[in-house]
């Protein structure tokens, strides 16, 4: 009489796991909202009613826990118009959001006038990567309530994102020294 084996384990299957994880992603418990901050009538972090109240009302699901809020027609100091974006976390946004984004859909140097406006208002800025990928330019100045990151190493649709400091992403090499925004083509003098 043959005797019988155990049969061995079935290997996990990759869409099973994948599954499983983003399920339990999708059950965390959401977390408060961050602190309201606003920035040139802008909202800039706090829960999804304060986007809503600023027009951030167009919303989509991202994924299981993200939703994005946006907007056009977005002035950031005085230049735009821009579209403009919130991307919330938790169940229905509940976590609220972080940082904005600011865009312009057809022309990647329409953000040019409103980091002209920055420079003339006294903001200094340094530039982070190696000039091949993700490369930012880091508007700070003293005082203010946010930090300003523009992608200047970036082909498709460049973006201005406004972070509270204590929320700004460390940047990956270090911050170097203005180089002045004559790398964008652009003078304060304009």
């Amino acid at each position: 009489m043959p005797i019988a084996l155990p049969r061995p384990a079935r290997p996990a299957r990759p869409r099973a796991v994948l599954a499983a994880a983003l399920a339990v992603a999708g059950c965390q418990a959401d977390t408060p909202p961050p602190p309201g901050l606003s920035f040139m009538a802008l909202p800039i972090a706090g829960s999804r009613s304060r986007a809503s109240a600023a027009g951030f009302d167009r919303c989509v699901y991202v994924d299981a826990v993200s939703l994005r809020c946006r907007k056009s027609g977005v002035t950031l100091m005085g230049a735009g118009p821009y579209e403009a974006a919130v991307d919330m976390r938790g169940k229905d946004g509940r976590s609220g959001f972080g940082h904005l984004t600011l865009w312009h859909d057809d022309d990647q140097r329409a953000l040019y006038p409103a980091i002209r406006a920055l420079a003339k208002d006294g903001w200094t800025m340094c530039f982070t990567g190696t000039e091949q990928a993700g490369d930012q330019a880091i508007f700070t100045k003293a005082g203010a309530p946010v930090r300003i990151y523009m992608d200047i190493s970036y082909y498709g649709k460049r973006r201005i994102r406004i972070f509270p400091p204590a929320g700004a992403p460390r940047p990956s090499t270090p911050c170097l020294a203005d180089k002045g925004l004559g790398m964008f083509g652009i003078s304060t003098a304009d």
